[in-house]
């Protein structure tokens, strides 16, 4: 059979491997969970199983084939500690997954493996603790977050049909050591995919090493380079030099140059130690005379076993038999949409019934008139427009399409390419203005913020909403990442939806809408009203089902018409005061240059990784924190963490924080001002976050830092919108600490709120055990770090990392803290104790969100989905109170017809702006309102401040 016959095909994959850390791995891992040694494949699950196979089993001969040996735990390691927290929609913690997911993807694509085995360790001792003891006892544990995605990278595995070997005694490098041996005698080729150096003595002409961060092998000659001797020395060199992670003793004092230089004088070890004698310098000779014994014992602890017994069943490890296309429900279950994508274009594909649509293009004024008698009789209908623009404010209408019958849809073009077909837009509108602003016609459709907006640009005021499928995905799936209409017609229709790109393109060649041809347009926009109508009525019956549907109807939805106020509203910005920044921030900077260049000594490019890697780690010989790819990290923790050492550190912060505000807000706000209103219009994003709160884009105006003072300079380019108004902020104070009391009612946090105290300052006074007046500034922001840290599981470490002390000292902080507060801790035991067993935690209206991955039984310290369960009940409910207040302000606005109108929504805060003559009307109303949304058993505090900027804002004085 050819070779290209026999490798498994990845149609369109094109993965690529991740850019990661580069870490030696090893030095981090531990043991696996306890599991029974095996040789598994989706048909292999045992040992005995493995035992069974014939002498036949494997091919007569490996002769140019290709072997391909994973070291599982070494990999897995590598891309967890690289990769950022990622979460499953159940809220599990999946970086490593996915990390590791990818890499076996590339390979499969990219390297085209004949043979693919993945070996594991198993928890206990090996052959080697029966040589000494204490071999690797100074492994740590593994992290909380990684164990759980351990099980479920082996269902990747065995769902793939990739060969797993793992044995009791053995660890994973003697596996792949005993593959690459019987790989040679059949004449075959192998390559080990590990980071681990044990893995060099393998080296031969027939067996590489891979390291797949850096796309390269590893083979006789960068082993010379990089330690100077050949592969069949590695064994005697690893002897000597030790090795401290593992626990293997060496020589003392023999490292690795001195290492080199005797295995070059003396070729190996025996002949080292037998000619100890004539080693110059005393010491060194001491020591290799006194250290026989322990060379010799750490030579059988470093060798590699090559003959493990186990039998490899060739046919199971063979990619021919690999099948993709089975991975799709379990890319779908851990959230993997790109994954999941390429599987199914893998994957065979079913007979699908054929997507049943008549859709109808109105472009005449005679075939308007009979639509529009139609729509008028309706009392549901489904809405989508098609625009110039994604930003809806500045969005010029290009078509709507309306559906009510499923599978039947009209497309109605108002604007179109020269000489073709259209509607007149004025006339167009002003018939549709009624039905489309009657509240009892029920509208429903995708995403209808956006539709509302733009329609509220042409003078029209939708009225109605009764039905958004992305709102709907949303609370269904709230951890789920996407809720476009493509993948919601994939997911519950089956449907395959016409792309956008395949009208308008992309890049520099991307049309506008309103230039690509109406045939082409029109069943592309009549698809997006008529998937919208087929999803509610599967939707909808899930939210009733899941007791969703009374926070999608009174808040969600209702929300929606806030939101469009915001967005529509927008918020004016001062360019002339930002161009003022711009410099100061500009001269700032280049300040900043001249100090950090004399710091390091010469110029050099600060923003270029590689340079700052030379300066800070060959230059200045600062202590390398953590590795990339590319070499030694300079990430702000790195940073912050060598700034102690050096002064250099500290400055690039700096240098790095004034670049990033004048990129992202000082030099981009003006660019984002809409020309006709002369105000810049943030998107509010209902269906982001899974815990509910809300997120901004374009611009993203939460991540203007608050408490800094170049955060109070860029708020200061906030205006009111009209000479004469002022801008209200008002903030609800410690709302989630408010919510902890009042689900915890523990007795000294609800009093504590119920005397109107500072609850940092108490935790401070009763934890530290001093009176309230002698409570320090310091002592005030560890109690702060606590309140809002260790409820959401923050471990001793980060607190002590946070707060520059030691774990122990912040141990004890903690240990008083839960003390002084049990009804905390006993909140927190139920809230995991119900998400163990039901698998979900909900917030105080409702909202669910479904995660996995919590104990049985928890400590102190809480993994990734521990540590969402509780943040989603304390912080979900806050963003419950929010949005209610929201609408309960805006209803309130209305109702007393009040000018001031609501602008922004920046995580607990609302603005305003209003004329100066209704401020203390609207601080009074908005206080009410906030304060009133919900009977906690705590009140509800809101601080409400008013000023000409946003920067300005000062504590309200009725």
């Amino acid at each position: 059979m050819a070779k290209r016959n026999r490798q498994i095909q990845l149609p369109g994959m094109d993965v690529e491997p991740p850019a990661l850390a580069a870490s030696d791995t090893r030095a981090s891992t531990a043991s696996a969970p306890p599991e029974n040694g095996h040789v598994a494949a989706a048909e292999h699950t045992s040992m005995e199983a493995a035992k069974l196979l014939d002498s036949t089993a494997g091919p007569l001969s490996l002769v140019d084939r290709s072997i391909w040996v994973i070291d599982a735990h070494a990999l897995i390691f590598q891309v967890f500690h690289a990769i950022p927290d990622m979460t499953s929609p159940q809220g599990q913690p999946v970086n490593a997954v996915y990390g590791f997911t990818r890499d076996v993807l590339f390979l499969l694509e990219q390297k085209k493996p004949d043979y693919l085995i993945c070996a594991f360790d198993l928890s206990g001792p090996t052959f080697r603790h029966t040589l000494f003891s204490d071999y690797k006892i100074q492994r740590s544990e593994m992290p909380a977050d990684l164990r759980p995605q351990i099980p479920l990278i082996r269902r990747v595995l065995e769902t793939l049909g990739v060969l797993i070997v793992e044995l009791e005694s053995y660890e994973a490098d003697d596996v792949l050591a005993t593959v690459a041996s019987q790989t040679e005698k059949l004449g075959g080729r192998c390559v080990l995919v590990t980071n681990d150096k044990d893995s060099r003595q393998l080296i031969t002409d027939r067996t590489q090493v891979y390291l797949v961060r850096k796309n390269a092998f590893y083979d006789a000659a960068a082993l010379a380079a990089d330690w100077g001797i050949r592969p069949d020395q590695v064994v005697d060199y690893q002897a000597m030099v030790g090795d401290s992670i593992d626990n293997v003793p060496g020589i003392p004092l023999i490292g690795p140059k001195a290492a080199r230089d005797l295995l070059n004088q003396f070729d190996t070890l025996d002949a080292v130690l037998e000619n100890a004698d004539q080693v110059t310098g005393e010491k060194r000779r001491q020591n290799l005379i006194a250290g026989r014994q322990q060379a010799l014992l750490s030579r059988e602890l470093v060798r590699l076993a090559t003959d493990v017994p186990v039998q490899i069943d060739w046919r199971a490890a063979d990619t021919s038999r690999l099948d993709v296309g089975r991975l799709l429900p379990i890319f779908s279950e851990l959230g993997f949409h790109s994954f999941a994508d390429k599987a199914r274009a893998a994957a065979p594909k079913p007979i699908a019934e054929p997507w049943q649509a008549d859709y109808r293009t109105v472009d005449t004024p005679e075939k308007f008139q009979s639509f529009l008698a139609e729509l008028r009789a309706q009392s549901a209908i489904s809405l989508d427009t098609e625009t110039t623009d994604i930003g809806p404010t500045r969005a010029e209408l290009v078509g709507l399409s309306f559906c009510w019958q499923a599978g039947v849809a009209w497309y109605l073009p108002v604007r179109a390419p020269e000489g073709e077909a259209r509607l007149d837009l004025q006339t167009t509108l002003a018939a549709l203005r009624p039905v489309l602003e009657d509240p009892a016609v029920a509208k429903v459709g995708q995403n209808l913020k956006y539709d509302m907006i733009v329609l509220r640009g042409h003078g029209i005021r939708v009225a109605g909403v009764e039905f958004d499928t992305m709102v709907a995905s949303y609370l269904l799936d709230a951890g789920e990442r996407n809720h476009n209409l493509d993948e919601l017609a994939k997911r519950y229709l089956d449907h395959e939806t016409i792309k956008i790109s395949e009208l308008i393109g992309a890049g520099k060649n991307q049309k506008r809408m309103d230039e690509v041809s109406v045939a082409l347009v029109a069943p592309y926009a009549a698809e997006d009203a008529d998937v919208a109508w087929r999803l509610r009525p599967l939707l909808a019956p899930r939210l009733a089902e899941l007791g969703l549907e009374p926070l999608f109807r009174d808040l969600e939805l209702p929300l929606i018409d806030i939101l469009v106020e915001l967005e529509s509203n927008g918020i004016r910005i001062d360019p002339a005061r930002l161009h003022t920044l711009s410099e100061q921030y500009g001269q700032r900077m280049r300040q900043l240059e001249v100090e950090i260049y004399g710091l390091a000594g010469h110029e050099f490019n600060i923003a270029s990784p590689k340079q700052l890697q030379q300066v800070l780690f060959t230059e200045l010989r600062l202590p390398v924190v953590k590795k990339t790819k590319t070499g030694p990290s300079t990430d702000a923790d790195v940073l912050e963490t060598l700034a102690p050492q050096h002064p250099l550190p500290a400055k690039i912060v700096e240098y790095r924080q004034f670049a990033k505000l004048k990129g992202t807000y000082v030099d981009a706000l003006p660019a984002m001002q809409n020309p006709r209103t002369g105000r810049v219009h943030a998107s509010f994003n209902q269906v982001v976050a899974a815990t509910g709160r809300l997120s901004s884009s374009d611009p993203n105006l939460q991540n203007i830092p608050i408490r800094h003072e170049t955060g109070r300079e860029i708020r200061s380019a906030f205006l009111p919108g009209q000479d004469g108004w002022r801008l209200l902020a008002a903030d609800y104070s410690q709302i989630e600490l408010r919510v902890l009391a009042h689900f915890s009612q523990d007795a000294a946090l609800c009093e504590a709120f119920a005397n109107d105290q500072d609850i940092h300052t108490l935790v401070a006074s009763q934890v530290q055990g001093v009176p309230l007046d002698e409570v320090t500034r310091e002592m005030r922001y560890s109690a702060k770090a606590v309140n809002f840290g260790v409820i959401y599981g923050q471990s001793a470490f980060g607190l002590a990392k946070q707060l520059a002390i030691e774990p122990e000292q912040a141990a004890e902080f903690i240990d008083a803290y839960f003390k002084r507060y049990p009804g905390v801790d006993r909140f927190m035991s139920e809230v995991l104790a119900e998400c163990h067993a039901r698998s979900y935690v909900t917030t105080m209206l409702g909202r669910r969100r479904a995660i996995q991955g919590v104990r049985s039984s928890v400590g102190r310290q809480l993994n990734m989905a521990e540590r969402t369960a509780v943040n989603t009940v304390i912080q979900g409910s806050a963003a419950d109170l929010i949005k209610l207040a929201m609408i309960a302000v805006q209803k309130r606005l209305m109702r007393e017809g009040l000018a001031a109108r609501m602008l922004l929504q920046i995580h607990d805060e609302l603005v305003f702006e209003a004329p100066a003559d209704e401020v203390a009307t609207l601080a009074a109303l908005v206080a009410e309102e906030m304060s009133g949304v919900s009977p906690l058993s705590v009140p509800l505090k809101v601080d409400v401040k008013s000023g000409a900027t946003w920067a300005d804002v000062e504590p309200w004085q009725a």
